[in-house]
């Protein structure tokens, strides 16, 4: 079992700043229990006690922003959130201070991913020094995701959609992983995404 090598600080970055084309409207912005979807992201990253949180913004990005006043995030913007999702990882993370010894990256999309869920990856990696923690749904590897700052590098220069899919796979013999239930790898892309989800959260 490898040891810590140090207290590690992590910071999370909220994926946020999609075109939402399949959607029709923002998907940022419609209301999930009274709360829109990015502002859920950016509260349970917050009460799970990431810090900095840096939510990346593009599409409709003043009313994203404005749906998020009052919490302590930071904002990154992607001025081509029609691009590659790696440019959103990009963007967040040149926010993130030196003093960050690693950060979660998740999609505000993901709307059962809690904050119990997001801690429980953080202290997973203080009990280790491996330079990821994955969530993995049956034999799916997905978000929320934690990388340590030795990383960085490699995700700053990986180019593509997901969340560093292909940093995740050249490191997962080095990873510890945090099973979850396959239900709740769910996102919400369409207008009957979002239904089903009002659906189980009545």
């Amino acid at each position: 079992m490898l040891t810590p090598t140090e207290p590690l600080r992590v910071g999370g970055v909220v994926l946020a700043a999609g075109a939402s084309r399949r959607m029709g409207r923002n998907k940022m912005l419609l209301e999930l229990e009274g709360e829109p979807l990015v502002r859920r992201a950016a509260r349970r990253a917050l009460e799970a006690g990431l810090t900095p949180v840096v939510v990346v913004l593009g599409h409709e990005a003043d009313r994203a922003r404005a749906a998020l006043a009052g919490l302590r995030v930071e904002i990154a913007l992607n001025p081509d959130f029609t691009g590659p999702t790696s440019r959103s990882l990009h963007a967040g993370l040149d926010v993130l201070g030196e003093d960050v010894g690693g950060t979660v990256v998740l999609l505000a999309d993901m709307v059962h991913v809690t904050e119990a869920a997001l801690a429980e990856l953080v202290r997973r990696a203080v009990t280790s020094a491996a330079p990821l923690v994955v969530s993995r749904y049956g034999d799916v590897m997905a978000p929320p995701l934690l990388f340590r700052r030795t990383l960085f590098g490699e995700l700053r220069a990986w180019t593509g959609e997901g969340c560093g899919k292909a940093v995740v796979q050249a490191h997962t013999h080095e990873a510890l992983y945090v099973d979850r239930p396959a239900a709740v790898l769910v996102d919400v892309d369409t207008p009957e995404d979002f239904q089903a989800a009002q659906n189980s959260s009545s």
